[in-house]
C-alpha cells in the first residue's frame, strides 16, 4: 500500500491555518528557560510553553513536541515541564539543557482547550466528514510555522518528537511537511488495519479517527513518506498499542522505503515493555537528535 504526500494531505484535510504571536511571559529556571506563549492560530488563542537554554548566541536547533493524551485533558502543553507518568522526567528541561529550542502547545480538548469533551468535538466534525485528528495536525503545523519563523531557530533543524498521541502528530506531519527534518516518536507505531483485526484499535481514542484513510493507506505508509529523512521508532512489546504482528506489518512498508538509506531508520523494540519511556529509549533518541540536529 502506497500513497503519495498531497494525497494524505488531502484525506486528512491538512490546511494550515495562519498564526502569530499574541504575547509571552518567560521565566529563568536552572540551566533553561520556559516561554509561556500565547498564539493566535486561526481565530483560537492557543497556549504554547517553549523551553530553551538559558544562554545561546545564534540559531539552535528545534523540536516540535506532541504531547501525548493518556485521559488526562487538563495536562496538555504542560506534559513539556511536568512529565507523565510514562514519560521517564520532564523532557522541556532536558531538551534544554542540550542545546534545543522546545515547542508544545495544547491540542484541541486539551490543556486551557479542554472546554468540551474528546467526543463532543470529534463527533460534530464527523457529520462534517473531517476527524478530529485532522484539527490537531492543522494546528501542530502551524506551530511548526510559528517554531520556524523564530529568531533564535535554525529552520533547517527542526525536529518532531512525541510519546502515545504524540508520536502520531510527530510521524504524521513529519510524513507530510519536509520542514521536519528527523523525527522520533515513542509507543503508537503499529498498523491500524492489523490492530481492528485484534481488537486492539479501540485503544486509541475517537479523535484518530480518519474517515477512509485505510482504504489507501496505513502507518507503514505513512512512516514510509518520512524516507529517506531519518526517523528513530521505539515501541515496547507489551504495550497494547503496539502488538508485535501490527508493529511488524507498518515496519515492513516503512522499512522499504529506506532500502537506499538503511542507516536513516532505526528501531528500539523492548521486549516486555507496556507502554512507557525506557532509558535505553531516551538514550537512544538524544543521541539521534544529537547525531541529525546538532
Amino acid at each position: 500500500m502506497t500513497i503519495t504526500r498531497e494525497r494524505l494531505r488531502q484525506l486528512i484535510g491538512l490546511v494550515e491555518p495562519p498564526v502569530s504571536l499574541l504575547g509571552k511571559h518567560i521565566e529563568q529556571h536552572g540551566g533553561y528557560t520556559v516561554e509561556h506563549l500565547t498564539l493566535l492560530v486561526g481565530d483560537t488563542e492557543v497556549r504554547g510553553i517553549l523551553t530553551r537554554p538559558v544562554e545561546s548566541t545564534g540559531r539552535l536547533p528545534a523540536i516540535l513536541y506532541g504531547h501525548s493524551h493518556g485521559g488526562r485533558y487538563d495536562i496538555g502543553a504542560d506534559e513539556l515541564l511536568q512529565g507523565r507518568e510514562y514519560l521517564l522526567d520532564p523532557l522541556g528541561p532536558v531538551f534544554a539543557r542540550a542545546g534545543y529550542v522546545t515547542l508544545c502547545i495544547d491540542m484541541p480538548v486539551f490543556g486551557k482547550r479542554a472546554t468540551v469533551s474528546e467526543g463532543y468535538a470529534a463527533k460534530a466534525l464527523l457529520w462534517y466528514g473531517r476527524g478530529l485528528f485532522a484539527q490537531m495536525l492543522c494546528d501542530h503545523s502551524a506551530a511548526l510555522t510559528y517554531l520556524a519563523s523564530r529568531a533564535d531557530v535554525d529552520p533547517s533543524r527542526i525536529g518532531a518528537f512525541g510519546i502515545s498521541m504524540g508520536c502520531m502528530l510527530s510521524y504524521w506531519l513529519a510524513a507530510m511537511d519536509e520542514r521536519i527534518s528527523a523525527v522520533a516518536h515513542l509507543c503508537c507505531f503499529a498498523d491500524l488495519g492489523k490492530m481492528i483485526e485484534l481488537g486492539a484499535h479501540d485503544g486509541h481514542g475517537v479523535y484518530l479517527v480518519v474517515p477512509g484513510l485505510l482504504n489507501e493507506a496505513d502507518a507503514g505508509a505513512i512512516g514510509a513518506l518520512v524516507a529517506p529523512r531519518p526517523q528513530l521508532i521505539c515501541i515496547g512489546e507489551a504495550d497494547g498499542l503496539t502488538p508485535p504482528e501490527a508493529v511488524a506489518i507498518a515496519w515492513e512498508e516503512t522499512s522499504a522505503a529506506y532500502a537506499d538509506a538503511p542507516s536513516q531508520l532505526q528501531l528500539v523494540s523492548e521486549p516486555g515493555i507496556q507502554h512507557q519511556e525506557t532509558p535505553r529509549m531516551r538514550e537512544a533518541m538524544l543521541e539521534f537528535f544529537g547525531r541529525h540536529l546538532g
